[in-house]
């Protein structure tokens, strides 16, 4: 039978890295579900649900991922996924939002308290300060599931906040 896991790896940024992270866990035979990447800094997140084979215990899994150069310096661990590995309906995005422009103490907060009031599941988020933008040059993206009957409402709810801040 096999076993659903979560990978986690943080680590220093380097070029290839999720080549190499990817081609060694399907070497291993895993099997990726949901996965995620991306540069925080000068650090890496790399951070998935997988299916790994009954023969691969997740202990084994961590060792093998340890042992690639690319993650020298790594934080990795493999534990046990007990929840269901296939999202639900609100786990699904149906609106992208961008929001840019100056840094603003407070946007992220007050963005994601506006969602939950409008029964909106934030599925991802992602923020940055852009390179090369003017001073305080700021982008925000969240991808939602918003309910239907209150999508519009919620995103010029969305629009307002942005605006007010």
């Amino acid at each position: 039978m096999a076993n659903d896991v979560r990978i986690a790896i943080s680590c220093p940024d380097r070029t290839g890295l999720l080549a190499a992270i990817t081609g060694r866990l399907f070497d291993l035979g895993a099997d990726l579900g949901d996965t995620s990447f991306a540069v925080l800094g000068e650090a890496a997140e790399f951070a998935c649900v997988a299916e790994l084979p009954a023969t691969l215990d997740p202990d084994e899994t961590a060792a093998e991922l340890t042992k690639l150069t690319e993650l020298a310096g790594a934080t990795v661990t493999v534990t046990p996924f007990t929840l269901a590995p296939v999202r639900s309906e609100t786990g699904q995005i149906t609106h992208r939002v961008e929001v840019r422009g100056a840094d603003r103490p407070g946007l992220v907060a007050r963005l994601a308290e506006g969602f939950a009031e409008f029964g909106a599941n934030i599925v991802r988020m992602d923020s940055e300060h852009i390179p090369g933008g003017g001073e305080g040059d700021y982008l925000i993206r969240f991808e939602v599931w918003l309910p239907p009957a209150r999508a519009a409402s919620c995103l010029a709810a969305a629009d307002n906040i942005a605006g007010s801040l």
